[in-house]
């Protein structure tokens, strides 16, 4: 990466510090583009979908960057848009795909989550990690799950997925140990968003809605989005390594309330 600045880092914009949020297009990542930009970051939004992440750009005036995390060529371009020094990295691109038992599990869906939810976070957080140091100050927030913690019949392509993530974080934490980076992992529980699970079931809405019936105040992406910039805006010497989230209803993976 060229250490000269990019374009988008020159003016008025480079005053503020550089927060990149991947999978920015909607849900969490929308929100927490929103948070930072409030904390007065200047945030470079990416996602597969340029339009989204244009439109979301212009509403909190940060930079549209279209991007496949599982695509390292993709990921060398997103690095050259966001420049250096970069303060904040929340790698939040991720996602489920299916809910079979593993006796009829397909392959290509467990790899897909494999390699949006682990080598998707490798190849934006390696990007990075110069721009990440150059700041003197940086920190990496790896969005997880709390199904990166337990297993759950019909989820085991997404709790491996989410328990490299968690693995990941952990290593890269214990790896850049005496660094002046800091690593955190934020793992939600329910969290309803208008995507994740029409995605995990293939567009069947009734499906989706299903998981979360009866169940007063599930989390929504602002929670989420609010927990993150929290933890981006603790004094320097705080590392929070993980934050769970879960709402009220929701005791456990196996334990929700839900009205009758």
């Amino acid at each position: 990466m060229s250490s000269s600045p990019t374009p988008e880092t020159t003016g008025p914009q480079a005053a503020r510090p550089t927060a990149v949020v991947t999978g920015a297009s909607s849900g969490i990542g929308a929100a927490t583009a929103e948070a930072l930009a409030g904390e007065g970051y200047r945030v470079v939004c990416a996602a597969r979908r340029a339009d989204r992440v244009q439109a979301l750009a212009d509403r909190i005036d940060g930079v549209p960057a279209a991007c496949d995390v599982t695509d390292p060529a993709s990921v060398a371009a997103l690095a050259e848009v966001a420049g250096s020094p970069v303060h904040v990295l929340v790698n939040n691109a991720g996602g489920a795909f299916g809910a079979d038992p593993i006796e009829s599990a397909d392959p290509e869906q467990w790899r897909a989550m494999y390699e949006v939810n682990v080598l998707g976070t490798l190849h934006v957080t390696q990007a990075l990690l110069p721009a990440l140091r150059a700041s003197g100050d940086g920190l990496v927030v790896n969005v997880g799950s709390t199904a990166g913690r337990i297993a759950y019949e019909g989820g085991a392509g997404y709790t491996a997925a989410k328990h490299g993530t968690q693995v990941l974080t952990e290593t890269l934490r214990l790896e850049l140990c005496g660094e002046p980076i800091r690593v955190s992992e934020v793992a939600p529980g329910m969290v309803r968003t208008d995507e994740f699970g029409l995605v995990r079931f293939g567009g069947d809405a009734d499906r989706a809605a299903e998981v979360y019936a009866g169940v007063p105040d599930p989390l929504v992406a602002d929670d989420v989005a609010q927990a993150i910039a929290w933890i981006a805006t603790r004094p320097s010497h705080v590392n929070i390594d993980e934050l769970v989230i879960r709402p009220r209803a929701q005791a456990a993976q196996h334990k929700v309330h839900r009205l009758s």
